[in-house]
């Protein structure tokens, strides 16, 4: 590897980019077909996505998909310092990108870097096509399964252009043949290029990466906590036996067997709505809750599972709180564990050697860099702040945006100056959950410690690939001795091994698959030389259909659901528009709302007015329609079915909606294009989008202030407000004064004097 030699090519800058043979073979090879590269993490992915863009440029733009904002941004950096074109010439979409402004910048770029949801949303929308797109590169190409919006992209890619080119870019595909099948189908691979560590061409540029096991034993003071708990998790179990559930071994009832049990139930449910499976789901709910919590209590140590027990509490108080978090927390046996747990000693001992394996790698190399990787954001608050005590040692938590009870998540500009300070050398150790493990240029490390093993291959592939890079590497891997963690260590090095497998047969499947295709298709066209359906371009017909095709307004938001893509897909003309009422109008008098069941239930329990927006629909079409998609509307809450019956009553008979019930989004797409055609049929005039929101009235902004504190639902705000008369009344009034009041209790009152007088500490 001595004199480095670099590649020389007019559109790539001078002395920038290392030639490497293994890059150059698996470029050559991408530019042959659509083609999968698996390559580990940190042997340069991103290189062959270059050497094959600047191979395309000559035939038209190239699109490079990337899954977040982050990696977008990082991307669009190394392209610009690498490709010898005006800078204008490669353009960045993300979210934050302005429509408006996007339809002149795609025209006039050459290379473009987007998030897929802008793209998908864009074509959906009809700004863009893909006709003179050359290449689409996906990153991170394992997540084109369902509805990803890869797939929809792979999709259209074929259908509008003649002569598409496909490259998939990932360290680890997945284990299971299904799964990797699915990718390349959804993708169009037609190859599959794999490099391990070992290859001979690859081997020059590995460096030694040593990955060890320290197992630690489950402290005495937490096998008593777990004892309670297994108490607790038998009688869940003996209580589905009771109700005539089959279960397997208690000892073996993983999670999946509990999800697949579950799924089973909601089935028979909605063609026998039993109590017995209303009971058995609500006990399921049980089940998952203190399995978690044992599952914290092994891995986790004593401080991880007392935070999880406090959210549980939390839910268990809350109004919308599940039945099954409040029996929980009033059984005895979880009492006594809660009881058990503030007399314990927070201190688990991963913690301990945590502490010690950084501390000594920052002791003997002061500019080491360090990630520590956790599956719970409460453990790496935990050990983020063990290592703060520690001279030398400078921690950053690096966690994902989601907010949670008690728990802001970074936003991703936070993120980038995390890592950025990391390459820095401001912070010198990384405490991260899985959102470092995708992608993000975080620099080569000197250690990786793993606070727990995971169970996936990905994960597990993805995480080690943050060492070994540049230089030698080390990995350590913390298990609990018979804990849950010994399980997931074996799991993820099996599926390892059975992806490496999966991967050298896939590329004989796909050339067998591919000669039995062109067999069949020039079978089919021998057959009295008629053409078949295949042969005539799809993205003709498509555009043919255009011209009589029904017209649905869609508003902006919907498209985050699978309805739209559905409704594309029949050959409708989507307009995409921001509704103020409904969320599809398909004439001057049918407007939809639609949702699904899950969104139907939250709104009994978020505050949200429903029949705020049922009676806007109601007032602004003479023939408004709601759709309720999906299942569970009677499961996947704890609400009673009475209650859910009188509210469906009230829509149908109070305001004259009907009410018509969807499988799925392709049931809802086909109700919504039948009705579109119907409604337009022969008819030449335009549709008028004319509905307007109500604006709530002042009593109702008043009930909609009181009603959003915890414990207190709309009926009660209304008694609160008119016994006290405002809500600075209501506000000021002593808990005794309170409890004077219908329907507030001791509870109620407490919950409100907490949230008026608390200290915030936001």
């Amino acid at each position: 590897m001595n004199g480095v030699q670099y590649i020389n090519h007019p559109l790539i800058k001078p002395d920038t980019v290392e030639q490497r043979l293994y890059q150059l073979s698996l470029a050559g090879e991408a530019l042959k077909k659509s083609t999968l590269i698996v390559l580990p993490t940190g042997l340069g992915k991103t290189i062959v996505a270059l050497l094959v863009t600047v191979s395309r440029l000559g035939k038209g733009k190239v699109l490079l998909l990337s899954p977040t904002k982050p990696l977008v941004e990082q991307h669009a950096a190394f392209f610009t310092s690498a490709m010898n074109i005006p800078p204008e010439e490669i353009v960045m979409f993300t979210g934050s990108t302005q429509p408006v402004k996007r339809l002149s910048m795609w025209e006039n770029a050459k290379f473009i870097v987007s998030t897929p949801q802008v793209i998908e949303n864009s074509l959906l929308g009809k700004k863009i096509d893909l006709e003179k797109v050359s290449c689409i590169i996906f990153d991170e190409a394992h997540r084109a399964t369902g509805d990803y919006s890869y797939v929809y992209i792979a999709e259209k890619y074929f259908q509008q252009n003649t002569e598409p080119l496909v490259l998939g870019m990932t360290a680890s595909p997945g284990s299971k043949p299904e799964k990797v099948h699915e990718v390349c189908g959804n993708l169009h691979i037609q190859s599959v290029e794999m490099r391990t560590d070992s290859d001979s061409d690859v081997s020059p540029y590995i460096f030694d990466k040593d990955i060890e096991w320290k197992y630690v034993s489950i402290p005495v003071e937490i096998k008593g906590l777990k004892k309670l708990m297994d108490k607790v998790l038998s009688d869940r179990l003996n209580k589905l036996q009771e109700l005539g559930f089959l279960l397997p071994s208690q000892n073996r009832f993983t999670k999946r067997e509990m999800l697949d049990l579950q799924a089973k139930m909601q089935t028979q449910l909605r063609s026998n709505p039993d109590q017995r499976f209303y009971n058995g789901i609500s006990v399921l709910a049980e089940i998952f809750k203190v399995s978690h919590a044992i599952e914290i209590a092994e891995t986790q140590g004593i401080s991880a599972l007392s935070k999880y027990l406090e959210r549980l509490e939390n839910e268990a108080r809350s109004k919308s709180g599940s039945k099954a978090a409040k029996r929980l927390m009033d059984d005895l046996s979880m009492r006594q564990a809660v009881h058990h747990l503030e007399g314990c000693d927070g201190n688990n001992p991963k913690l301990g050697l945590v502490r010690e394996l950084v501390q000594k790698q920052i002791f003997d190399a002061p500019q080491s860099r360090v990630i520590v990787f956790t599956n719970y954001r409460d453990t790496a608050e935990l050990v983020t702040e063990a290592l703060k005590e520690v001279p030398g040692i400078k921690p950053a938590r690096f966690v994902g945006q989601a907010s949670k009870y008690k728990d802001s998540g970074l936003t991703q500009k936070q993120q980038v100056e995390i890592i950025q300070k990391f390459k820095d050398g401001e912070y010198n150790t990384l405490v991260a959950t899985s959102v470092a493990e995708e992608g993000l240029d975080i620099p080569a490390t000197d250690l990786v410690v793993f606070f727990e093993p995971v169970p996936s291959e990905i994960r597990s592939i993805q995480r080690k690939g943050r060492t070994g890079r540049k230089h030698a590497g080390r990995v350590v891997i913390l298990m609990a001795k018979g804990s849950k963690d010994e399980a997931y260590h074996w799991s993820s090095n099996r599926r390892e091994k059975n992806m490496q497998d999966t991967m050298k047969n896939l590329n004989f499947e796909l050339e067998a698959q591919i000669k039995g295709e062109i067999s069949n298709h020039a079978a089919s066209n021998a057959i009295g030389g008629q053409k078949v359906l295949l042969d005539f371009p799809q993205q003709n017909t498509q555009v043919q259909s255009k011209n009589n095709a029904a017209k649905v307004f869609v508003d902006q938001r919907e498209l985050r659901s699978q309805v739209v893509r559905a409704l594309e897909k029949m050959g409708l003309d989507i307009v995409l528009k921001t509704l103020e009422v409904g969320d599809y109008v398909l004439s001057d008098r049918v407007g939809i709302e639609r949702k699904t069941a899950e969104d139907f239930l939250s709104t009994f329990l978020d505050g949200r007015d429903l029949f705020g927006q049922i009676s806007d629909l109601a007032r602004t079409f003479k023939r408004p329609l709601l759709i309720i998609e999906g299942d569970g509307l009677y499961t996947s809450r704890q609400i009673h079915p009475n209650s859910i019956r009188g509210v469906l009553t009230s829509i149908a008979i109070d305001f004259g909606v009907p009410i018509i019930f969807c499988k799925d989004s392709e049931d809802t797409a086909a109700f919504i294009g039948l009705i579109a055609k119907r409604e337009q049929a022969g008819k030449k005039t335009e549709i008028c989008l004319h509905g307007k929101k109500t604006a709530p009235t002042l009593p109702e902004q008043q009930e909609y202030v009181i009603s959003s504190i915890s414990e207190i639902g709309p009926s009660v705000a209304r008694k609160l407000l008119k016994h006290f008369g405002s809500i600075e009344k209501v506000m000021t009034a002593s808990r005794e004064e309170l409890m004077d009041v219908e329907l507030v209790g001791p509870k109620t009152a407490d919950r409100i004097r907490e949230v008026v007088s608390g200290e915030y500490k936001g």
